[in-house]
């Protein structure tokens, strides 16, 4: 939610010589400790959130899990506000944030994006009793909903821009943005049409979970393709480049693959 593509395949590149070059200062912690400080958030299914035993659950949570198996450490998670998550400087507290974390120029201030690890679509959701809005182009002067601090937010303002991504279209005039907690704002949407909002932008999977839970809510288009990185705290390249290693041999032994059948019920990670 997150130059980067030009980090990445240097990174790629170093991970045949970490054994024998320096080690940053947080693959040095992590080798040392044997412990993965990694940032989930606990408030957006099927990603994150919290299950009927009032434990983690969900796709970035197993991924999480697969990778501190990957790197032989024991996982540590932890779900601090997304202010800290993105302002960066985490000075130790955190090694890694698997959070749906999509890059952009912003965030690039603040965070590296060691790797890629899956993609769904930005998409547009109204009440399925609305019959006024067709497409993005039908946003302007309407209330939208979106999560705070989230790309879409940047996207109403006309502000995102995805590196290695296609220039992204804003097809609307002036748009009323209301941020706020995600659910909260699917639950105004859920009022009807315009009561106190018009559409919600949240990413595909969500949207298709919301909707199957309940059915009041459509899909109207996909907006931008969004991809999804795991993202670090700058300054540890060789920490970078162990990551995109782990998370190429969870792609390559179908682990990614397999979580994101279990929890989106299509395979979002190729």
């Amino acid at each position: 939610m997150k130059r980067l593509f030009r980090v990445l395949p240097a990174a790629l590149c170093l991970t045949a010589a970490i054994t024998a070059a320096h080690a940053g200062t947080t693959l040095q912690r992590v080798e040392q400790s044997h412990r993965l400080r990694v940032i989930v958030v606990d408030n957006d299914p099927p990603f994150g959130f919290i299950d009927d035993s009032n434990q983690l659950a969900g796709f970035d949570v197993d991924v999480a899990k697969a990778v501190a198996q990957r790197l032989g450490a024991k996982l540590v998670l932890d779900s601090p506000s997304w202010e800290n998550i993105v302002g960066g400087h985490w000075n130790g507290r955190w090694d890694v944030c698997i959070c749906s974390m999509t890059p952009n120029a912003e965030r690039a201030k603040s965070l590296d994006f060691a790797a890629p690890y899956y993609s769904s679509p930005a998409v547009l959701v109204v009440n399925r009793a609305d019959t006024r809005i067709h497409s993005a182009a039908d946003l302007t002067g309407r209330k939208v909903g979106v999560g705070f601090g989230s790309s879409y937010e940047s996207y109403l303002q006309k502000t995102l821009s995805i590196p290695g991504e296609k220039p992204i279209a804003f097809p609307f005039g002036a748009v009323q943005i209301v941020p706020d907690d995600e659910s909260v704002a699917f639950q105004n949407l859920a009022l009807g049409p315009g009561v106190r909002l018009d559409a919600v932008i949240t990413d595909e999977t969500t949207a298709n979970l919301r909707i199957k839970r309940t059915p009041v809510f459509r899909i109207v288009s996909r907006l931008y393709a969004e991809p999804n990185w795991i993202a670090v705290d700058k300054g540890d390249p060789e920490w970078n480049a162990r990551l995109a290693a782990a998370i190429q041999a969870l792609r390559a032994d179908g682990t990614l693959s397999r979580l994101s059948l279990q929890w989106m019920q299509e395979d979002t990670t190729r």
